[in-house]
């Protein structure tokens, strides 16, 4: 029989209803149809029968009398002409509704007056259904059940982009930090659990009834107000805004605890990934069907919001929504006082107004007043604060096993076989240790001990560590403020920095340069044991060396029995962008590379890699030996995030994002000459200023910097003149966070020339 003929003869058969006029509707559970008869509207649900979903639509058809009897908004269950409330034939179950009529919350305006409607109505139906007890639907569980929200994380490898998954991923490990330790002690209750915007109906500014009670469950009662914000939040500006309309009118009704209000933005966050997780797995078991993704954008749209907003200012507002006071935070007074009394004043302190940081995600970082901060500085943070993988390995491998490289385990032969395949195959020796400094320290040991001599050349603003033998080679540090100056086995050369000289061409400046590091070189000839530099020296203020210096450099060094030593402490695995390793910028090859920072994504971990050569001449009898380095937890955490940079392709997007970032801030040049040089590569950017004398702008970048800070941006300053700016931001950068950060500089600027202007008029 058709199917339309089939569904006549049913609502004729079972409920007395003729010549109705038949249209389909979206469905997930069942198949659902509009039916319109005699001036009548309903809805007609058509299930495969089974013992299961029999008792589960039976024990909706109760909770639907029981929101009768309090005259709550929805639709109501219509008795056959048995008085059933379920009409079975062989294959299928069939169910009549009232269709409740108005226009879908999706389609209407979202003003204050309807919010406030909207959470008095959701809080109507959950105070019926609270001491409601049914067996079926306890029994329940489903995958939109934000307690059973781990169901889901299976679709994960679903999710197309990797870098949308990690994003997915930070949420289920932030559920498991903040959520599941509360999971006893949440009020639990029948809820809708379904009250997104496509369920929801509205007349005159106010909420018209809720349908769709196919996903009910037994759950925490917070869920239902979880469920209902995730979809009333997505495409709006200020989303903390309008939950807290919602939450004060829930709360008014039925008051909410302040443990479950703490958990909202957590639950938001996991329902929104609850719904991106089912979108990719529909589109790969159903891509026809559009109804599970249609709210696929404005979700991700929103999650990335969602990263965006510090836990501590969603939480404080949605307190202040319910009366509740504020999280208790600490004094900045009183902290410094503590940090004075137990730290060195020689540990320095970022920004005139110090920041309490709370927590980190991605490329934001949280203090505890609330705020969200955009980092665009911190290079040791490669793939992201707090990226799920590093961090899962971490806890995977902490809670197994950590010893030290006098065993065998797998974690360190599969990160370094990992590691080594990013260099040529004849780097193919790597010593482990814990910080860039300890691995400055060790290639000068390797060096020496392999070359039999002591000299070792550095260039001037180098910076290469904090033990001794690191700041006797470092002219950041030996000729600074409480530095010893040179030692006699040190030989400095000048940084080649083509920004400022009074040459023309970069031709002519790096011969000049050459001549004058190879005249030192034959001053010294056959003492040198190692020349050591930064691909672009980074405490120099961001410098890339001439295109060819090291290309001559190397050479020289080798022939008179010296090591060259690539320091790629700051700019290795792929911040450059187009090059992985910083040295593969000139076309060399360095004999020992120094690898820190980002190695570990903030974790402490460093790395030597030389040749087999080198490698044989060091193992002389003096065991070398680190209780940490290599350890299985350090090693599994260098392994993820060498996976990160593969799956996501973040060297991709520094070099992209990079380009941007670049072109962008030389766009800005030109209507701020202040901005004199803009250089650098991928996300390893520096930006010189000079004032309108062309003298390092000092006291310019200092402010810039602040002011940055004061608009929630994190970036330094550094050079001999501390008139850089320093961007090196977490691979996840993106484009728009980089034209916030032009923007505000544009900003900034264009305030102080506004001030200027004023004083010189006064």
């Amino acid at each position: 029989m058709d199917k339309k003929l089939q569904l006549v003869s049913i609502l004729n058969t079972f409920y007395n209803i003729t010549e109705p006029i038949i249209n389909k509707l979206e469905g997930y559970i069942s198949t659902n149809f509009k039916i319109e008869a005699k001036g009548e509207i309903y809805v007609l649900k058509v299930y495969n029968n089974s013992a299961e979903i029999l008792e589960l639509i039976t024990a909706e058809n109760k909770i639907l009398l029981a929101l009768k009897d309090e005259n709550v908004h929805c639709s109501e269950i219509i008795a056959n002409n048995s008085g059933d409330y379920n009409s079975i034939t062989g294959k299928y179950i069939y169910r009549l509704l009232t269709f409740v009529s108005g226009t879908f919350l999706a389609e209407s305006k979202h003003t204050a007056t309807l919010m406030k409607s909207f959470g008095r109505t959701l809080a109507d139906i959950d105070h019926s259904l609270f001491n409601l007890n049914i067996a079926a639907i306890k029994a329940k569980q489903i995958e939109w059940d934000l307690q059973h929200f781990q169901k889901n994380w299976k679709y994960l490898s679903d999710i197309p982009d990797a870098s949308d998954r990690s994003l997915v991923d930070y949420f289920c490990l932030q559920f498991n930090e903040h959520v599941l330790p509360l999971h006893y002690e949440f009020r639990q209750s029948i809820i809708h659990n379904d009250a997104n915007d496509w369920n929801v109906l509205v007349q005159n500014d106010a909420i018209t009834g809720i349908i769709d009670f196919g996903d009910m469950c037994y759950s925490w009662l917070i869920n239902e107000l979880a469920v209902a914000l995730t979809y009333v939040l997505m495409d709006k500006e200020n989303p903390l805004e309008i939950a807290s309309q919602i939450i004060k009118a829930y709360h008014t009704k039925l008051p909410l605890q302040e443990k479950e209000v703490d958990a909202l933005y957590y639950l938001i966050a996991a329902r929104l990934c609850t719904s991106v997780l089912n979108s990719a797995h529909s589109k790969k078991i159903k891509p026809e069907s559009s109804y599970i993704t249609i709210s696929e954008k404005s979700a991700w749209s929103l999650l990335r919001k969602w990263v965006s907003i510090n836990p501590i200012k969603a939480k404080n507002t949605f307190r202040g929504a319910c009366g509740f006071s504020k999280l208790p935070s600490n004094n900045l007074e009183a902290q410094l006082g503590r940090r004075n009394k137990n730290i060195s004043p020689a540990q320095s302190l970022s920004y005139k107004e110090p920041i309490q940081m709370s927590g980190a995600a991605f490329q934001y970082m949280y203090d505890t007043d609330g705020n969200t901060f955009l980092d665009a500085y911190n290079n040791i943070i490669q793939v992201g604060h707090c990226h799920p993988k590093v961090v899962r390995a971490g806890q995977r491998t902490l809670a197994k096993l950590n010893t030290n490289t006098r065993y065998v385990y797998e974690e360190l032969l599969t990160y370094t076989d990992k590691l080594l395949s990013k260099f040529p195959s004849h780097l193919n020796k790597v010593f482990l240790v814990n910080s860039g400094s300890a691995a400055s320290d060790l290639a000068l040991r390797i060096a020496k001990t392999h070359t039999k001599k002591n000299k070792v050349m550095v260039l001037q603003h180098g910076y290469h560590g904090n033990t001794q033998n690191a700041i006797d080679i470092s002219h950041y540090k030996y000729n600074h403020n409480g530095g010893t100056g040179k030692k006699e086995d040190v030989i400095e050369t000048e940084m080649p920095k083509l920004f400022g000289t009074s040459l023309e061409s970069e031709q002519e400046i790096t011969e000049q340069y050459i001549a004058l590091t190879n005249k030192r070189i034959q001053r010294n000839k056959g003492n040198i044991a190692a020349f050591i530099a930064e691909p672009i020296v980074g405490c120099g203020g961001q410098v890339p060396l001439p295109k060819t210096y090291l290309k001559s450099i190397y050479p020289e060094i080798r022939k008179q029995g010296g090591l060259c030593i690539s320091d790629e402490v700051q700019v290795g695995f792929g911040r450059l962008g187009e090059y992985f390793w910083g040295y593969e910028m000139y076309d060399v090859v360095p004999d020992i590379v120094i690898l820190g920072k980002p190695i570990g994504n903030g974790h402490p971990m460093a790395a030597v890699v030389t040749t087999e050569e080198i490698s044989n001449s060091f193992n002389n009898g003096m065991e070398f030996f680190s209780s940490f380095g290599g350890n299985p937890v350090s090693c599994a955490i260098g392994n993820a995030v060498l996976e990160v940079l593969e799956e996501e392709e973040l060297p991709k997007k520094a070099r992209h994002v990079g380009e941007f970032l670049k072109q962008e801030l030389k766009f800005l040049q030109k209507q701020h000459k202040e901005l004199a040089d803009i250089r650098g590569e991928g996300l390893f950017l520096g930006v010189e200023i000079l004032d309108s004398d062309g003298r390092p702008g000092t006291n310019l970048a200092s402010i810039v910097k602040n002011e940055l800070r004061s608009k929630f941006i994190l970036i330094s300053t550094d050079g001999p003149y501390d008139n850089v700016l320093k961007i090196k931001p977490p691979l996840f950068f993106s484009k728009e966070n980089a034209s916030q950060l032009v923007y505000e500089i544009d900003e900034i600027l264009k305030k102080i020339k506004k001030i200027n202007t004023f004083k010189i008029n006064k």
